[in-house]
């Protein structure tokens, strides 16, 4: 995460393909141009969401010209394909041409799509904003304080402040009257279907059936199946092992854990059982996966 300081004209063009980048203007204006769709205009304390690979350019004015283009691994260049070699950083966490600039935004950038997220991220627009009007977010004042501190552990602290901001966005998002939010996500306001899939995601490693679940939200094992297919729009154990195969998936890309215990951790008795339903569901056993994300 970062936070971008510029005086008009500015004009950044971002190439990096990243799955999700978050942006929060903290003070003055800018633009977000995709290269398709429509253009948004950001004022303080509008937030953009753009969900890559797509590139686009921010910059104060849509006929700025870009001076800086962003690539992948971080990698920033001058249009003219010369090396920025650090010229627009500013301090910690800090970037841009000026540090009292006129428009300041904080960024912050997921680098990898996984499974879990890329369940409710397929719902959104390849660009969207919520406006100050619509969206308070109380954490961006304390987002501003934290991002320049150089202490142990910042990092992670930094991390997790950008999950709680993205989560409370899609939140956002999505209760609005017109959002278009996914079956699974509409149906954890239901008393019956959303105690479930809780408890599905929460314990997946329990050796739940249709019955157990159905006992637990204290309905027949009939009705559960039912209505959690109707709301969901698949079965409750269809979900579940669809559940488990993206918990497996995340693991095998973000951790070295072996696969008996991924295995163990989602609900399977042991890394062959895990490898069989893995490849019925993606096409690769869990080793080719892993090597995969690993490129």
């Amino acid at each position: 995460m970062i936070r971008a300081c510029f005086e008009p004209p500015w004009s950044i063009r971002i190439e990096d393909r990243a799955p999700l980048t978050v942006m929060v203007m903290v003070r003055g204006e800018a633009w977000v141009l995709p290269d398709r769709g429509e253009r948004i205009r950001l004022r303080p304390g509008d937030l953009a969401i753009a969900r890559g690979p797509d590139p686009y350019t921010c910059a104060d004015d849509p006929g700025t010209a870009p001076q800086a283009l962003i690539l992948p691994g971080a990698e920033c260049h001058y249009p003219d394909g010369r090396s920025l070699s650090g010229s627009m950083d500013l301090g910690v966490r800090t970037w841009g041409d000026r540090l009292d600039g006129s428009a300041v935004m904080l960024i912050g950038t997921y680098l990898w799509d996984g499974e879990i997220s890329g369940r409710l991220l397929k719902a959104l627009p390849p660009l969207l904003s919520l406006t100050a009007d619509v969206w308070n977010c109380p954490l961006t004042p304390y987002l501003m304080d934290e991002i320049v501190r150089d202490e142990p552990g910042q990092e992670v602290v930094l991390d997790r402040l950008l999950d709680l901001l993205v989560i409370a966005a899609l939140r956002a998002w999505f209760s609005r009257p017109e959002a278009a939010a996914p079956a699974w996500y509409q149906a954890m306001a239901d008393p019956v279907v959303g105690r479930v899939l809780r408890l599905v995601q929460d314990d997946p490693a329990l050796p739940w059936t249709v019955a157990s679940l159905a006992a637990k939200a204290g309905v027949s094992r009939a009705a559960l199946a039912r209505r959690f297919t109707e709301l969901v729009g698949e079965p409750p154990m269809t979900y579940l092992t669809g559940w488990r195969m993206a918990l497996a998936a995340d693991a095998l890309r973000d951790t070295d854990d072996t696969l008996d215990a991924i295995a163990r951790h989602v609900g399977y008795g042991s890394a062959f059982a895990l490898s069989s339903a893995f490849k019925r569901v993606y096409g690769v056993s869990p080793q080719e996966h892993r090597g995969r994300v690993s490129l």
